[in-house]
């Protein structure tokens, strides 16, 4: 609030208006669409206290109350948007100052091809007959609106009041985005790079960009983002990027054969636990994620040691694994030739079963700190164990050895035990008969977050067999060093010229064709017309769209003087039109909140002050222009005080004329009286 009434307090014409009681014979008590006239009361009460001269600073206490009768918006202490408010006091100021009691209906006409003089001049003898107060008088001008119709060609131009500009600030289409790519090949590390994708895209352009430098097919990746070990989202290709963050880990996975299509292969999401027993509660155990998850293709119909075999393999960069040729304390060495078929040096035969069944009533720990996956034990029904039935119970399930429980057929030690997740999704249906595992279903899974393989190490065996620091490990793809060149700032009149540039309505926003009796998308351009003695420039640096949401902290250079204007007016009789800076809103902080302060010229003094809350200071033009800068206001030159442009200003000057006449009267008796009256003085 302090930033937006100090930029509307350091308006000179507004402020004498009300400094000279001049509004109070133009209140208008009985607009309906004005407050009674008591925003222009208190509005008044606040501008005479500060500019009284008898304090250090004001706590519009009175005048924040009648706001928030009329806007309940702005009561309270939440913080709001300083141009919105600016918005709300100068149509509130403007419906109790209107000096039209009673509004007459007035038809809008189309141009219909007559001269754009004539339709302009209409259109504001219009306006002011139901609108005409001190804010018209300084704070509105006109603009031409022009709309064509894309099927019909109807030209539908019309002359249209403003009160402020709001300017947009040109976008960047693209941003950057640094992402992981996990290959097919198990033995090749992730690779990082950094990609150019557009602003307003969803995430097969994602994949396309990453293609691109990785030549990976687009239609084999999977994105996801990655939290805590798990997937916190699996994108769809249709999802839009901006639900992606900056401080997201976000890890493509090639997969084999299409994540849509109908195809021989299932894509499944792969957690890693760590499995702890807990003596005290029997065979009770809890487990907790570790390592990164990972994406794995696996046949439709798959033995239970075949899976094995293919995770084994996907892990095998990290993953150390037995062999029977070893010394009882097991030399370690990482899996280089393992086969899908587990024909490999894992030390598990075809013929062989993966034993030790897990427990379904295991709380995960993690889940608990991430409410997206629910904890085992509160949907045991929906987890399924892999690897292992009730008879195998006699292997040494529930020992404290950590691999009595782990043992094939063929007595060699496995590393881990398996179990299938498909909470909250009926895609992932499967039948385990005879240790083989076969997905019912035709269609590919639907992959989101509730669905899993869980790989269950137990913590003696992850120690000595697992790598963490190689699970860990990835390179850096020489796009990484690409550093985007930036910008240092935009023009104003870069703004102004986009402001007037012609654009295409959304498909959310067509406007309606008397031609084709229907809504089109029509292309519209606006023209600067007229523009008013005070000019309230918005710059539109929060952007909203049904994609994005985010603040442009673009530096925007604008002139402290000499703005001319005259090149965006397309009225030939318009002339010179330069302005002066007289104020400025500032708002620093993002998109949830901030801070707003402001910078203004005294009118008495002609200095520049700042203003942060109770804080004023004095300050110097190379400080005003900021990427702060959020709403300016300018003076038209020939407005400024002593012009007499306002009938205020054109009394005060009449009565200063009158002063300076009289003066120059006494000092012509006073010449004339020196010998009778030698001590004759002068005071102002």
């Amino acid at each position: 609030m302090n930033s937006a009434v100090q930029c509307l307090s350091n308006t000179p014409p507004l402020t004498e208006y009300f400094l000279s009681d001049e509004y109070v014979g133009e209140l208008n008590h009985d607009n309906l669409l004005g407050m009674k006239g008591e925003i222009a009361n208190a509005y008044a009460d606040l501008i005479k206290q500060m500019w009284s001269g008898k304090y250090s600073y004001v706590t519009p206490r009175a005048f924040k109350t009648q706001v928030g009768r009329f806007a309940p918006q702005f009561s309270g202490y939440q913080q709001q948007d300083s141009q919105e408010l600016l918005a709300f006091l100068l149509d509130g100021l403007h419906e109790d100052l209107n000096r039209i009691r009673k509004k007459p209906y007035i038809q809008l006409k189309d141009a219909e091809g007559r001269p754009d003089e004539v339709v302009a001049k209409e259109a504001w003898e219009n306006h002011r007959k139901r609108n005409d107060s001190i804010i018209v008088d300084i704070f509105h001008g006109l603009f031409k609106s022009t709309l064509v119709c894309p099927e019909c060609a109807k030209i539908s131009v019309t002359f249209d009041p403003f009160c402020y500009l709001t300017l947009p600030l040109p976008l960047k289409k693209e941003r950057t985005l640094e992402v992981f790519l996990v290959g097919n090949d198990p033995l090749t590390k992730p690779m990082q790079y950094k990609i150019v994708v557009p602003k307003i895209g969803i995430i097969s352009d994602l994949c396309a960009a990453l293609s691109t430098l990785s030549h990976a097919p687009a239609d084999k990746m999977v994105v996801t983002d990655i939290y805590n070990h798990r997937f916190h989202r699996i994108f769809s290709m249709d999802e839009n990027l901006s639900s992606i963050m900056e401080r997201d880990d976000i890890f493509v996975f090639e997969v084999t054969g299409s994540r849509t299509d109908d195809t021989d292969m299932v894509v499944i999401p792969v957690y890693l636990r760590e499995k702890y027993r807990q003596p005290s509660y029997g065979h009770h155990s809890n487990t907790c994620l570790f390592g990164q998850p990972f994406m794995i293709s696996v046949p439709r119909s798959i033995t239970e040691e075949k899976l094995y075999n293919l995770l084994l393999m996907k892990m095998c960069r990290y993953v150390r694994t037995y062999n029977e040729n070893e010394d009882e304390e097991g030399s370690l060495h990482f899996v280089k030739d393992l086969g899908i078929n587990g024909n490999g040096q894992n030390g598990v035969h075809e013929e062989g079963s993966p034993t030790g069944e897990m427990e379904t009533d295991e709380q995960d720990d993690e889940s608990s700190q991430d409410q997206e996956l629910p904890s085992e034990n509160e949907n045991s029904q929906s987890e399924e164990s892999v690897g292992g039935d009730n008879e195998d119970s006699e292997n040494g399930i529930g020992t404290d050895d950590p691999y009595k429980g782990q043992l094939c057929h063929g007595q060699k030690k496995q590393l881990f035990t398996f179990q299938f997740n498909n909470l909250g999704n009926p895609d992932i249906n499967y039948v385990k008969d005879d240790r083989q595992i076969r997905f019912e279903e035709s269609r590919q899974i639907r992959l989101d977050e509730r669905t899993y393989l869980a790989l269950d190490w137990d913590p003696e065996v992850k120690k000595r067999w697992f790598d963490d620091n190689a699970a860990e490990d990835f390179e850096k793809h020489e796009s990484m060093e690409y550093r985007p060149q930036k910008k240092m700032f935009v023009k104003l009149k870069d703004c102004i010229e986009l402001f007037t540039t012609k654009e295409k309505l959304g498909a959310e926003d067509p406007w309606y064709c008397p031609n084709c009796k229907q809504h089109q998308q029509a292309t519209k351009k606006l023209d600067l017309w007229s523009l008013p003695p005070v000019l309230v420039v918005h710059l539109k640096r929060f952007s909203y769209s049904r994609y994005w949401r985010d603040k442009l902290d673009t530096l925007v250079d604008f002139p402290i003087s000499n703005l001319d204007m005259s090149e965006f007016l397309i009225n030939p009789n318009a002339g010179r039109c330069e302005y002066n800076l007289i104020a400025v809103s500032n708002h620093y902080g993002g998109m949830g909140g901030g801070h707003y302060t402001a910078f203004a010229k005294n009118k008495d003094d002609n200095k520049w002050y700042y203003f942060d809350d109770t804080s004023v200071s004095s300050a110097t033009e190379d400080q005003i222009v900021s990427k702060a800068a959020y709403v300016l206001f300018y003076q038209r030159q020939d407005t400024v005080s002593g012009t007499g442009y306002f009938a205020h200003d054109h009394s005060a000057k009449e009565e200063t004329s009158a002063a300076l006449g009289a003066a120059r009267d006494s000092d012509e008796d006073c010449n004339e009286n020196d010998a009778e009256n030698e001590n004759c003085m002068h005071t102002n």
